[in-house]
């Protein structure tokens, strides 16, 4: 038997290779995390061969590797590693040779058809020259490329998802960073990692009356809180940070707030890390004759909003990371603003230009930076995972009685240290479908587990 470990779509091939064989074919479903597969792939003990599709995981290199390698030695079928959209000399294959894995697919030949072009963007670049360019993807895929000397009176961006459905109008607005700490409004409604899913955003934010109908902000003086990464996996990125964009102008106006707050994706892709990046955006950067990156560099109104994004970040006594701080982190002994701007200084580079800016700036960017260490939420000791009485000095440091972060998935939402760290990362596709917790709502110091249809229970 020949073991796929992801869509049937992208493995296809496999059909035919195991009839060459006379063997028989099977399945996993993709899952954003290898770690919640691993069953059901121990399922087939007699299997010969694993074929892993490793686009499909949200998790770093060496994760990814030791997790492929455990499952060899539980069921010695031999792993195949299928990485289309990966360089052979990425981190990925390194760990993956380090532990003895040598057999890999990078062509992208072998799936049915070319990922096409489908809706998208706006996206607006500021050009040297003062002028702007405009470029947006119609649903039949035109490419629609516009410059001006200067904006019309009261410009506006038509927003849609890649299928042409969920429209809103977008007004550009100046962009600052906001603040690093606010005080706890009456309602604070928390989601994580929507990553390029708008009908998932909309599903959620209408479902629990935080936008109305129309696409537009009706929270009240409430705050909304995204614990980072839009970019990859979807087929809506620059849609959803438009949404973002918006609503944080409407919520500002109506005496509420949106955060929106720096993920791992985000820096990945400004770096050209684009190995979870969907077809279509290669297919435009491609067409447009640059990089993708550059369509949300420092000079796009996109990116500076997304360069003065934060961190971390303190509501009332809540206290937001994309990934987690360690011990690690604890001794650099950093305020919040200092690790908002010296992440914000490297957020446009690549990664040996971070490593190269600053020791603080590499280890920032690094496993036991905010953004990618799991050891709140992971006790395997790769993990490194955080000790009750550091938990301590943390949360005694930034003054917090909760530490809540996004990036590792779990079924639900999930608590940890008898409730002081609360991970609020899942599989939104999934979780919608069998109607589980999406996200956190907090109101009246009571913490509740919320789905597409509002709240369906406290958290414990």
């Amino acid at each position: 038997m020949i073991l796929f470990v992801g869509s049937e779509e992208k493995g296809h091939f496999i059909r035919e290779v195991a009839k060459s064989y006379q063997w028989n074919a099977a399945f996993v479903h993709p899952k954003l995390d290898i770690f919640s597969q691993v069953q059901e792939i121990l399922q087939y003990p007699d299997c010969k061969v694993i074929v892993y599709d490793v686009e499909q995981y949200v998790m770093n290199a060496q994760e990814i590797a030791d997790e492929i390698r455990k499952i060899q030695l539980a069921n010695n079928a031999v792993p195949v590693i299928y990485a289309p959209g990966y360089n052979p000399k990425s981190d990925l294959v390194m760990h993956l040779t380090y532990q003895g894995i040598k057999a890999y697919i990078f062509s992208d030949n072998l799936t049915e058809k070319k990922e096409e072009l489908t809706a998208d963007g706006p996206y607006v670049l500021y050009q040297p020259d003062g002028q702007i360019r405009v470029i947006n993807v119609d649903k039949k895929g035109n490419i629609i490329d516009t410059t001006y000397t200067t904006l019309p009176q009261n410009f506006t961006l038509h927003v849609t998802d890649h299928k042409g459905r969920f429209p809103f109008d977008v007004k550009l607005h100046p962009v600052k960073r906001p603040g690093w700490n606010y005080p706890q409004a009456d309602k604070v409604f928390v989601m994580s990692d929507p990553h390029g899913r708008l009908d998932c955003v909309i599903s959620l934010l209408q479902g629990n009356h935080i936008i109305d109908k129309d696409y537009k902000w009706s929270f009240g003086k409430n705050h909304l809180m995204i614990i980072g990464d839009i970019f990859d996996r979807g087929k809506d990125v620059p849609q959803i940070f438009w949404l973002f964009y918006k609503l944080e102008e409407e919520a500002a106006k109506a005496g509420g707030h949106v955060s929106f707050m720096l993920g791992n994706h985000e820096p990945m892709v400004l770096a050209n890390d684009l190995r979870y990046t969907k077809e279509k955006y290669k297919i435009l950067a491609e067409k447009l004759k640059m990089k993708y990156p550059r369509l949300f560099g420092p000079d796009t109104e996109l990116g500076r909003w997304l360069g003065t994004r934060n961190t971390m970040q303190m509501i009332g006594n809540d206290l937001y990371v994309h990934a987690g701080l360690g011990k690690d982190f604890y001794d650099k002994n950093l305020s919040i603003p200092t690790v908002n701007e010296e992440m914000s200084k490297g957020l446009f580079m690549t990664k040996k230009e971070r490593k190269a800016l600053s020791p603080l700036t590499a280890f920032l960017y690094g496993n036991s930076g905010p953004i990618w260490y799991r050891g709140l939420v992971r006790t395997d000791g790769k993990y490194n995972p955080l000790a009750k009485d550091s938990l301590e000095m943390i949360m005694d440091r930034y003054k917090a009685k909760h530490i809540i972060v996004g990036h590792t998935i779990f079924k639900d939402i999930s608590t940890f240290y008898n409730g002081k760290v609360i991970g609020v990362n899942v599989d939104n596709k999934e979780n919608r479908e069998k109607k589980r917790g999406r996200a956190m709502l907090i109101e009246n110091n009571q913490y509740f587990v919320v789905g597409d249809k509002g709240i369906q229970r406290q958290l414990e």
